[in-house]
């Protein structure tokens, strides 16, 4: 396969690591009024954010899994609608799942996506983020973010999919994210409804929890 692609793809995957930690410095400088920010004024300010702390923060950059899990728990769940995440990922077999059940998809999808991409964040350097132009309305419900990701190689395309939640501690929820054209959410939908149809709700959780214990996060 052509190098570049390869290369292209590697630099994709960090990109991706990195979005997932999105929001991970958000107790530093979130605003006293976050829930009145624009959703590209907050793509922009948390994507910043999360690339100095990771550069600054050896750990992290290590990939160690409990800290991360700590910064994901604490810092960066208020900012997204997991639920939503998880159940398109699921498909329709969510709505049959039972509350235990969810809650379960919710702890392994988590866990599984902190996995998945800790390896990629010692890649982290010079990388610095780009909002494209917004075309939203005051009147948006939701949205779609776009941003560029410029390092070593080619820019990389990072699109946000966000909708605006009502009430305390309301604001702009991520519930979706594309690197290099292609949706998180829609990949693991399709490994999902492979392994429900197969095995069915539980057989899904038991395999994500099997793939969890023996992803070291370096895969």
């Amino acid at each position: 396969m052509n190098n570049k692609i390869l290369q292209r793809r590697g630099f994709g995957r960090l990109v991706l690591a990195s979005a997932l930690l999105f929001g991970a410095a958000t107790a530093f400088v979130r605003p006293a009024h976050a829930a009145d920010e624009a959703p590209d004024a907050l793509v922009k300010r948390l994507s910043t954010d999360v690339l100095e702390t990771i550069k600054a923060d050896t750990s992290i950059k290590a990939g160690d899994v409990s800290k991360i899990m700590v910064l994901v728990d604490s810092k960066i769940m208020p900012n997204v609608n997991f639920q939503r995440m998880t159940a398109s990922a699921v498909g329709p077999a969510w709505r049959q799942a039972t509350p235990e059940q969810q809650k379960r998809l919710q702890e392994e999808f988590k866990t599984l996506l902190v996995r998945t991409y800790a390896g990629a964040l010692d890649q982290v350097s010079d990388q610095t983020v780009t909002v494209r132009p917004f075309r939203g309305s005051p009147e948006d419900t939701e949205v779609l973010v776009r941003t560029e990701v410029k390092g070593r190689g080619d820019p990389v395309q990072l699109d946000y999919r966000l909708e605006k939640t009502p009430g305390q501690g309301g604001g702009w929820k991520v519930y979706n994210l594309n690197v290099l054209g292609v949706w998180l959410v829609d990949t693991y939908r399709t490994q999902f409804s492979q392994e429900i149809n197969a095995r069915g709700i539980d057989g899904l959780i038991a395999a994500l929890a099997a793939r969890n214990k023996g992803n070291n996060g370096k895969s």
